[in-house]
């Protein structure tokens, strides 16, 4: 087999689509050429080019055709096989190439149509077998290329999770975070290269856990153990003041559920939250649901810090941290579905600016705690209509040796569905 060396443009859009698929993609497990169908076996040998880690091409060897390692990064090559369009070119992938693999990638880049998909089991169906766990009702994660907090918002007592591991040091990072936050009678099994001749599997208490040598291509099982102060994450909005960093930007935990509500999450969608103080309504906006994104827009270098270590505390590491006075730091942002205007909102060219990048449909919610931003909310509100309320929490507190009610500051709240 020869190394290809690219010289063709990229693939043209207005090109004629080729009459059949192009572009194998196929996964190959630890047993390499014994474990594929005949078919997925035909597609590697009927390519003019095959692509993948070197692990990948070792496994599938013997390769007539050329072969092309991936860089890095992966994407530097995606211009390579769309150059090829229409010439037999195959890619391999671990397992399933659509459960956390790049053929969920190449499948944004190539149409449907043009691509022979040949999957294996995944990992985590094959970790779920040895295990004899019931996937369906599993967390399936990956830690590849991703930071290790993603897996907090999951940590919940009784829950068993599957987790793609980066390389051989993700089981012992995993189990330091697992004891830091209170889960030290977690189990992890570490289950490394399955599926071929080096399949081994390791158990340990997270407290107990010292294995060493682990294999890079490995897969983890936890199983939580939540001791009674452990730090999980409540499934529910307006999580407890406690939970956030803040200099006393805060919204209150009472104001945040309620202010969640009002911006009605939906999977996969974008928040602004302009600013955003110490970041809890795009945290919390974020912990909704795994797709979902946000941005928060803060004045403050030093809030901004705050903001991004709230969010890699409760496990939400990809919130983006945008520093700059809006509405001047909106510019050249990815389009909201959402946006949120804290309790300093006063700038009518700020609310103008985030109504002029709402999308039809999406929701602005803007609270008001001194009577110059409520002033602003009743015109906005006369103006282009929406609902406004008014949000007042007590809370009991010592009075001596008594206790009493002390109430907050009202805040008003205006919400709008853009039309």
């Amino acid at each position: 087999m020869a190394a290809f060396s690219p010289e063709a443009p990229a693939m043209s859009s207005t090109a004629e689509p080729p009459s059949s698929p192009w572009l194998s993609i196929v996964g190959i497990g630890e047993d390499g050429r014994a474990g594929l169908s005949p078919a997925a076996a035909a597609a590697i040998d009927g390519a003019g080019l095959v692509i993948g880690g070197r692990r990948h091409l070792e496994l599938a060897a013997p390769l007539a055709a050329e072969t092309l390692a991936w860089p890095s990064p992966l994407s530097d090559a995606y211009p390579m096989i769309l150059a090829r369009r229409g010439q037999p070119t195959c890619v391999l992938a671990t397992g399933d190439p659509f459960h956390y693999g790049v053929g969920a990638e190449l499948a944004r880049l190539v149409p449907a149509a043009e691509i022979a998909a040949f999957p294996q089991a995944s990992a985590f169906s094959l970790a779920a077998s040895r295990l004899g766990w019931p996937l369906a009702e599993i967390a399936c994660l990956t830690l590849h290329g991703r930071a290790l907090e993603r897996v907090i918002p999951h940590l919940q007592p009784g829950a068993r999770l599957l987790v793609l591991s980066w390389d051989g040091t993700t089981p012992d990072k995993l189990a330091a975070l697992l004891n830091e936050r209170g889960f030290p009678r977690s189990r992890l099994t570490v289950l490394e290269a399955m599926g071929g001749p080096r399949e081994r599997r390791r158990s340990a208490l997270a407290a107990d856990f010292s294995e060493g040598g682990i294999d890079p291509l490995n897969t983890v099982a936890v199983e939580v153990f939540a001791e009674t102060d452990a730090r999980v994450v409540p499934l529910a909005p307006g999580l407890d003041d406690a939970w956030f960093e803040h200099d006393g930007q805060l919204t209150k935990a009472e104001i945040r559920a309620v202010t969640l509500a009002s911006l009605r999450p939906r999977l996969g969608q974008l928040l602004w939250d302009v600013g955003a103080g110490s970041g809890s309504i795009g945290i919390e906006w974020c912990l909704r649901h795994p797709t979902n994104r946000a941005i928060a827009i803060e004045a403050r270098e030093e809030r901004a810090a705050r903001i991004r270590r709230n969010a890699l505390n409760l496990g939400v590491p990809d919130l983006r941290v945008v520093v700059g006075r809006a509405p001047a730091s909106l510019a050249g942002l990815p389009a909201p579905d959402a946006a949120f205007l804290g309790g300093g909102v006063s700038d009518p060219a700020l609310v103008a600016a985030v109504l002029e990048a709402l999308p039809t449909g999406g929701r602005l919610v803007a609270n008001a705690v001194t009577l110059e931003s409520e002033a602003l909310l009743l015109r906005l509100h006369a103006e282009h209509g929406g609902s406004l309320r008014r949000l007042s929490i007590a809370r009991a507190e010592p009075v001596g040796h008594l206790a009493g009610w002390r109430p907050a500051m009202p805040v008003t709240q205006w919400a709008l569905t853009k039309p």
